[in-house]
């Protein structure tokens, strides 16, 4: 079994912009063709099933890097897209929060008639997944969203999450079904959750013995209680702070976007003139395409792509957002037509990137960058979730976010 972790998530309540989910859809389509273009559809799977890696795809896109919302706001996002051209790609997306979620198993087996799989398979194993999630895992939250993602080849990923409205919190749990050998016995890749709760686990390996025992366990308190598997976890504020990213790695792809390196890279000529904003967006983006799954441990560096709908680190800068989305379209389409140059080049921008991150601990900047770029957003026509930047009042506003939601300063 793949485990990628657990991920704490404050549960954020609220509409997301137009202006950001029609965006939202148009660069995550474009990420996960290239990954399809680069991988296959399998890999794509696979990082779906990474939790880690999922936070870090929506943060990239400028949903809020800690926020529960990101599930279905990213996945209604490729799932109103994808699901046009799944006769092309071969990905659909199923599911989505309430009645959404009820008629999965009536649309995998449309698809499954369709494509002539398994559907009773199919079928049972997406309500297997919800039925272990709200049931034999009890850790407190309810489950009020589930997706089932299928490729045309049988393989599938799904995700799930759940609620818990006293602590405010949200746990996701993910699924791919490569690593199912038993529904019974530790089907998950991964589940992000609040680390430090304690969890009744009735699927894990070690819980053989409780399984066996159930009815002693309705009648005293179990003996063994799982914790989750790797613990990382995402705080109950907004702000982006020093210990939640990996300063060598956003060094260095500042270090690319504003020293502007690039330029003596001849082989990456295609990338030469792109403003450091949309390449910095560039080299995030890149990374959720080619990078390994030991870079995406901390999601929120990941936010300082394209900037946050809630303000935090910074506004949305949507000159870059759309530069970089239209340059991943193009790598995508001119792929399609043998001409894999730009492809190739956003896969040498992420190589860059990483073996720039060899120069040594940086010096602590992040401030500094936090306060520049909401200086440019007051001055370019950034956005946030209440629409463009008001310079001198959008950020004082944003600045009560950690009191109004969490009775907590912004330095706690």
């Amino acid at each position: 079994m793949i485990s990628a972790g657990t991920i704490g998530m404050p549960l954020h309540f609220g509409k997301v912009p137009n202006f950001l989910s029609e965006r939202m859809g148009r660069m995550g389509d474009a990420i996960i063709e290239s990954i399809l273009d680069n991988y296959g559809k399998s890999e794509v799977l696979t990082r779906m099933s990474d939790p880690n890696w999922f936070q870090a795809f929506g943060a990239v896109t400028g949903m809020h890097w800690n926020s529960s919302g990101v599930t279905a706001v990213l996945l209604g996002a490729l799932k109103r897209r994808m699901n046009k051209k799944a006769h092309e790609t071969g990905l659909y997306i199923l599911g989505g929060k309430g009645k959404a979620g009820y008629s999965t198993e009536k649309h995998i087996g449309r698809i499954a008639e369709t494509l002539s799989l398994p559907g009773p398979e199919l079928s049972k194993s997406s309500r297997l997944t919800k039925r272990v999630d709200n049931n034999a895992v009890q850790d407190g939250f309810d489950l009020y969203q589930s997706y089932f993602i299928l490729s045309d080849e049988g393989e599938w990923a799904a995700m799930t999450q759940g609620m818990n409205k006293k602590t405010r919190r949200a746990r996701r749990y993910h699924w791919h079904s490569p690593t199912v050998r038993s529904f019974g016995s530790e089907p998950h890749s991964g589940i992000m959750g609040l680390e430090d709760q304690k969890v009744l686990n009735l699927v894990d390996r070690e819980a053989e013995t409780l399984r066996n025992n159930m009815v002693e366990l309705t009648q005293e308190k179990p003996a063994e209680i799982v914790k989750a598997i790797r613990g990382s976890d995402l705080p109950d504020r907004h702000d982006v702070r020093k210990e939640d990213i990996n300063m060598s790695r956003l060094a260095s792809v500042l270090d690319l976007a504003y020293n502007r390196d690039i330029e003596n890279f001849e082989e990456l000529v295609d990338l030469h003139g792109v403003g450091p904003r949309t390449l910095k967006a560039l080299a995030m983006a890149s990374e959720v395409i080619h990078g390994d799954a030991t870079r995406f441990d901390d999601p929120a560096r990941f936010s300082f792509a394209v900037g946050g709908k809630d303000g935090r680190p910074h506004p949305i800068d949507t000159k870059a957002y759309d530069e970089t989305v239209e340059m991943l379209q193009a790598s995508v389409d001119k792929s399609r037509m043998g001409d894999r140059d730009k492809s190739s080049a956003l896969k040498r921008l992420h190589k860059m990137a990483v073996n720039g991150e060899t120069k040594g601990s940086p010096i602590d900047f992040l401030q500094d960058l936090i306060d520049q770029e909401w200086n440019h957003a007051e001055s370019s026509d950034g956005k946030t979730f209440m629409g463009n930047v008001v310079k001198g009042l959008t950020r004082k506003i944003m600045d009560t976010q950690n009191p109004v939601l969490y009775g907590k300063k912004d330095n706690d």
